[in-house]
């Protein structure tokens, strides 16, 4: 056998443990094997993790690229993403990914198709995008802040790790939400750092609202601290708690944390690790969320047609995750700090193999997603601000 032969082999049997062809296909056809290596890389990312912690923390990344389905009980959709809130439809000049995942996307979305829409916004969307370009998509997309844009290749250039480092008694400020970020934290804490997840009074995590056993999970033995940046007192308080950080993780676009008086330069140069996860580089106004930038990064099935099907659960959310963890678990050899930018759509990118194509299954060799059980609780939000800012020795006001 061929070292390309080989090398396939254990990208198809790496794809048939992760749990993710269950969930890629027709819900009346054979689950597939996606295109690409994203479970051989995942499981690469877990592989280094087990190395850098001396095998305190071993996991299999294929695996955890598919673990949400195994709580919610997600099932492949086809065209519509296992979560059912993002579709594939096609535009004048190809396809597109719009996620509706937000309370207020509906009508953003009527405000992109300029139609009142009502609570089912995908008839007129649908309609739209038929006469309209994906470029024409983007830039609207942008505009008004909703995840959704072209099928296509997103580029691929993702930082590589510096010197490996060990985490174990590091504190973590953790600012992020979903998945992506959180993984990375849960990751981060497992290899023994202290992780604080820090939400706004108007802004909690939504994954709160998600299945809790998954949000438990990812958040247990977590600390949280709660604080309103429109508070003067409190946002000086949540400035001192960065200060504070040995690696801050965030997901949001650079001038969100400026308004909350927060620089990640400035904290890089103090000797702290940023790391920044966004949908598409801290450079990008754009927004998205795991299953419509997996699309939109070139990640999609196929089933003998020229339909794009979904590939997994938000599968750019666990694989920026573990790239993430991957990341912070390294730092310059000469000790100095290091900011992370990474773009989930890069990472989803640099999984794709030229000439990889999509294959079906066999169904006896397919593995249903499986979870983890979780460890330790989840804490209310806001049941650790007060202990955590007296530690600091400052006061919220």
């Amino acid at each position: 056998m061929s070292e390309a032969a080989v090398e396939n082999s254990h990208r198809v049997r790496d794809w048939l443990d992760s749990g993710i062809p269950a969930l890629t296909g027709h819900p009346d056809g054979p689950p597939l094997i996606p295109p690409g290596s994203a479970a051989s890389i995942a499981r690469r990312h877990t592989d280094g993790i087990a190395a850098i912690t001396e095998g305190r923390v071993r996991l299999d990344g294929a695996r955890l690229l598919s673990e949400r389905a195994a709580f919610t009980g997600s099932r492949r959709g086809g065209p519509i993403s296992a979560g059912r809130h993002c579709r594939l439809l096609p535009t004048a000049d190809g396809w597109a990914a719009v996620s509706c995942a937000r309370p207020d996307d509906p009508v953003l979305l009527g405000a992109l198709v300029c139609a009142d829409i009502g609570d089912d916004p995908w008839p007129a969307v649908t309609d739209w995008l038929r006469t309209h370009t994906g470029a024409e998509l983007a830039e609207r997309a942008e505009l008004l802040g909703i995840a959704a844009g072209p099928v296509g290749t997103a580029a691929a250039t993702v930082p590589e790790p510096l010197a490996a480092r060990p985490v174990a008694g590091l504190r973590v400020v953790d600012f992020s939400a979903l998945w992506a970020g959180p993984l990375c934290a849960h990751l981060l804490g497992l290899a023994g750092a202290r992780i604080m997840k820090v939400e706004t009074p108007v802004r909690p995590d939504g994954a709160r609202r998600g299945d809790p056993e998954f949000y438990r999970l990812l958040h247990g033995g977590h600390e949280s601290v709660v604080l309103d940046p429109g508070d003067d007192n409190q946002r000086r308080a949540l400035c001192d708690l960065v200060e504070s950080a040995d690696i801050v993780i965030e997901a949001s676009r650079p001038r969100a944390l400026a308004g909350f008086g927060l620089n990640a330069q400035e904290f890089v140069d103090s000797g702290g690790t940023w790391v920044s996860i966004t949908a598409h580089g801290r450079a990008s106004n754009g927004i998205g969320f795991g299953d419509d930038i997996a699309a939109t990064a070139g990640l999609v099935a196929h089933a003998g047609g020229n339909t794009p099907l979904f590939v997994g659960d938000a599968i750019a959310d666990p694989l920026t995750g573990l790239a993430a963890a991957t990341l912070a678990m390294s730092a310059p050899a000469d000790g100095s700090g290091h900011l992370w930018d990474i773009a989930m759509s890069a990472v989803v990118a640099a999984t794709l193999d030229t000439g990889s194509a999509t294959v079906p299954a066999d169904e006896s060799a397919v593995l249903a997603p499986r979870r983890r059980e979780p460890m330790g609780l989840a804490a209310e939000s806001g049941r650790d601000t007060a202990a955590v800012l007296a530690e600091l020795g400052v006061r919220p006001g």
